[in-house]
């Protein structure tokens, strides 16, 4: 009898274990490809500053470590790779689940399965398009202060610590626009309702306020920037929520 029980587990275990070497091998095929056009990635997510900067001559990114620039190079393509693996790997956790759930449990799973990586991109391209552009002015709006009148003040930003907030902002934002999904998908299964939602609304926007100072570069247009995105998704996942209870109820 035991070996009736071992076979099965051994089986989903090296099941396991082809789906994650299938999925690490693709990152590490991604990762390959996008340290080959690390260039070109990294002139698409230089393009806001330079926006902001265009008409200014001289201005110029540095790297003070002879790694420096070799580093951020890699960091972008661990970027890239992971942004182009993400759908995979929703894939092969969806292939290896569902054999054992119930039919109503993969009509329920499947579609927040396929909605994680197009939220998630959705974040990212909000950052990238409404958030980074305004606070790059903001940031550099420090060189046309009293005391540049004194002696010139001018941003020359590191290679790595410039990727370091873009990545930032672009993790931040692509896995708060997750929320709606992850919140349907706990009232879907029972574990939230729609009025308890409602009714910590005020303890949720303050924890909001504390993720987004966290989470956000110091400065208060990013903060607000994805504190009421995110507040605004919480009120939709309550909308999301109370849908699916009065649709199982009619059901």
């Amino acid at each position: 009898m035991s070996e009736k029980v071992a076979t099965p587990l051994v089986d989903h275990l090296l099941e396991l274990r082809r789906r994650l070497i299938y999925v690490l091998g693709s990152f590490f095929i991604a990762f390959i490809v996008s340290y080959h056009f690390s260039d070109e990635i990294f002139a698409i997510l230089v393009k806001p500053l330079a926006n902001v900067l265009e008409g200014k001559t001289g201005r110029r990114l540095i790297y003070t470590g002879l790694a420096e620039a070799f580093m951020t190079y890699l960091k972008i393509a661990l970027f890239t790779a992971t942004f182009i693996t993400l759908p995979l790997l929703a894939i092969q956790v969806w292939l290896f689940i569902s054999p054992g759930l119930f039919p109503i449990e993969r009509k329920v799973l499947l579609p927040f399965l396929m909605l994680t990586p197009l939220f998630f991109g959705s974040g990212a391209t909000f950052a990238y398009y409404f958030i980074i552009p305004p606070a790059w002015k903001f940031f550099l709006a420090f060189e046309e202060t009293k005391a540049s009148n004194v002696l010139p003040i001018q941003l020359e930003a590191r290679v790595s610590e410039y990727l370091s907030i873009v990545m930032q902002l672009i993790l931040a934002f692509g896995t708060s626009f997750l929320l709606p999904v992850l919140l349907t998908l706990l009232g879907k299964i029972g574990v939230i309702t729609s009025r308890a939602l409602a009714n910590k609304r005020k303890y949720a926007f303050l924890l909001i306020l504390i993720v987004a100072a966290i989470v956000t570069p110091p400065d208060v247009l990013s903060m607000i920037g994805l504190a009421f995105p995110l507040y605004f998704l919480y009120e939709t996942s309550i909308f999301c929520v109370y849908f699916f209870e009065k649709r199982g109820s009619h059901a």
